[in-house]
C-alpha cells in the first residue's frame, strides 16, 4: 500500500505520531535525492499570497519561512505525504535580486516538534531578503521529496536537519533536469 497522503491523514480522527529523528537516521541522510528528472506527481504548482505564520522559522530556528494560504496547498495534499520537499519559489513585487526565482525547501505537515494543530506549508526561500513580504503573491514549483516529517528531541536537532535539508535541496536542484525549472512559465520572468 502506498504511503498515506496528507488528505488521507487529515481524514483520520487522530493524527498518527511522526517518527522521532535519531542519530542513526541523521547519519544515513543522502546528499542528493530523487531521479535525474522530476517524476510524477512532480512538478506541483502552488501560488498564493504569503500569510503570517507562527513566527518561529526566523526567530526560533534562524530559517525564515513564508506560509501559503491553506487553500493554495490543496494540490499537494491529494498526492503527497507529510514531509520536506524542494523546488523553486518567486515572490512578486520585490526589487532587484529579490524578485528572481530562488531555490526553496518546504515543510508540509503539522510540525510535531511544535505540536501544531493545523496543517501548514512553510516555505524557506534560500535567499537573503531585506524585508518581509507578507501579502505579496508567491509562486512555488515543488519538484521533489527530501524526507518524511519527523519529531525531534531538541531544537538543535531540528535546526541540524533543516540545514541538511537545505544542502540536499541545493544538490538535488543542481542537476540539469531540475535547473531548467527555474525558468518555467509558472514564474514571472
Amino acid at each position: 500500500m502506498a504511503d498515506p497522503t496528507v488528505e488521507d491523514l487529515q481524514a483520520l480522527s487522530e493524527r498518527p505520531s511522526a517518527p522521532v529523528r535519531t542519530e542513526t537516521s541523521r547519519a544515513a541522510r543522502p546528499h542528493i535525492v530523487g531521479p535525474d528528472i522530476p517524476q510524477s506527481p512532480f512538478p506541483i504548482f502552488l501560488a498564493g499570497a504569503v500569510q503570517k505564520g507562527f513566527g518561529r522559522g526566523g526567530k526560533d530556528l534562524g530559517v525564515p519561512t513564508a506560509n501559503l494560504p491553506d487553500e493554495s496547498i490543496t494540490p499537494m495534499t491529494h498526492v503527497c505525504q507529510p514531509g520536506v520537499y524542494f523546488g523553486y519559489a518567486q515572490v512578486a513585487g520585490l526589487p532587484g535580486e529579490e524578485a528572481k526565482v530562488h531555490p526553496m525547501v518546504m515543510s508540509l505537515g503539522w510540525n510535531p516538534f511544535y505540536k501544531n494543530e493545523r496543517l501548514t506549508a512553510e516555505i524557506h526561500i534560500m535567499s537573503d531578503f531585506k524585508a518581509d513580504f507578507y501579502q505579496h503573491d508567491m509562486k512555488t514549483l515543488v519538484l521533489g521529496y527530501i524526507r518524511p516529517e519527523l519529531d525531534y528531541i531538541s531544537r538543535e536537532a531540528l535546526i541540524e536537519d533543516i540545514q541538511t535539508d537545505k544542502r540536499v535541496a541545493l544538490n538535488s536542484l543542481a542537476r540539469p533536469g531540475y535547473e531548467k525549472f527555474a525558468e518555467d512559465a509558472h514564474f514571472d520572468l
